[in-house]
């Protein structure tokens, strides 16, 4: 498999932050009520994700290693920033329902630690890439997760109704719903990438 493709595909299946290395799981648990707030989410974390990784690549060389941690987290949150700004001016509804989470985007374990462990030690493109897998992986779970949770909860998949919401089971919707359908989504997982 070609080299580049390896590194996307890495992110999706073997290093999924979600349903592999368990990272993330503030944002995973609390913003997956519907399929739209996964994605979303899933989107605002890829947008930061190769930005941040591409950058920090390319600025390896120049930060001392006593300070990188910090470096690290003002890269991130300036591109946090960003991200949010955009939301708030485009999409006001969204950018109110996930709230609080799209600030702590910064302090998000997988961003930091992609920057720490990939693109610190890899060249601009790859570092890209990295961040395009893991994000695309970051975000087929959230969605996947939310479209459980919402299709569960309200009998709706991307507020398309499927069946009338009386027969759907509120507590999806609700915290418990998120560590249950979390749970059975990580089991098919291991059982479909297993050999």
């Amino acid at each position: 498999m070609n080299n580049k493709l390896a590194i996307i595909v890495n992110g999706i299946i073997k290093e999924n932050p979600t349903f592999v290395l368990f990272l993330g799981m503030c944002p995973t648990l609390g913003t997956t009520s519907s399929a739209i707030n996964g994605m979303s989410m899933g989107l605002a974390t890829m947008v930061v994700l190769i930005c941040s990784n591409f950058v920090i690549s390319c600025l390896r060389n120049l930060i001392p290693d006593k300070v990188h941690i910090p470096c690290y987290i003002v890269v991130i949150a300036a591109f946090v920033t960003v991200v949010q700004l955009v939301m708030q001016a485009y999409t006001p509804g969204l950018y109110e329902t996930l709230g609080l989470f799209i600030p702590l985007i910064v302090v998000n374990c997988i961003v930091l630690g992609r920057a720490e462990s990939f693109a610190a030690k890899n060249g601009p493109l790859d570092s890209a890439l990295d961040g395009v897998g893991i994000g695309l992986g970051f975000t087929i779970a959230l969605t996947l997760l939310g479209a459980c949770r919402e299709l569960l909860g309200t009998g709706k998949i991307f507020n398309f109704t499927l069946f009338p919401e009386q027969y759907g089971a509120l507590t999806f919707v609700l915290a418990p719903g998120a560590f249950m359908t979390l749970g059975y989504l990580v089991a098919i997982f291991n059982k479909v990438t297993k050999k």
